[in-house]
């Protein structure tokens, strides 16, 4: 499982976050047909891809704004955990955390995820409307 926390834009502290099993490929840009949807204008309407090659994940960058992970520009890259990702020179930053261990664990958590996106619209809990603060 992949956990992506959205960092408050002045603090290290997450303000929205979304699981995903390993068997995905996760989008996340400004358009509406994403899996993770940031309105930002410094977010590109696809901007990354997250996808899971079977033993890691790896972050493609499809933004037209720029991906940056330690302030330097990457288009693909491994990720590890803890990392955190800025779409846009001095855009939105989320942290992503890899949940490695018991997949019997796995499993159970998955499946209580997949039932209650289905007891509530999954449209509204992937929209995350961002202000950044000028600096």
């Amino acid at each position: 499982m992949i956990t992506l926390n959205l960092l408050h834009p002045s603090q290290s502290t997450p303000v929205q976050s979304w699981t995903f099993d390993a068997d995905s490929v996760i989008k996340i840009g400004r358009s509406k047909e994403n899996d993770v949807v940031i309105l930002s204008s410094v977010v590109s309407r696809k901007h990354i891809e997250l996808v899971f090659n079977g033993s890691e994940w790896e972050i493609v960058s499809l933004g037209s704004n720029g991906t940056y992970v330690n302030d330097r520009p990457v288009k693909k890259i491994k990720v590890n955990d803890g990392m955190i990702v800025r779409l846009g020179n001095s855009g939105p930053k989320i942290q992503i955390l890899l949940e490695v261990g018991d997949p019997e664990k796995v499993s159970k958590k998955s499946e209580s995820k997949r039932s209650s996106e289905h007891d509530s619209d999954s449209s509204k809990d992937k929209m995350t409307y961002l202000t950044i603060p000028p600096e």
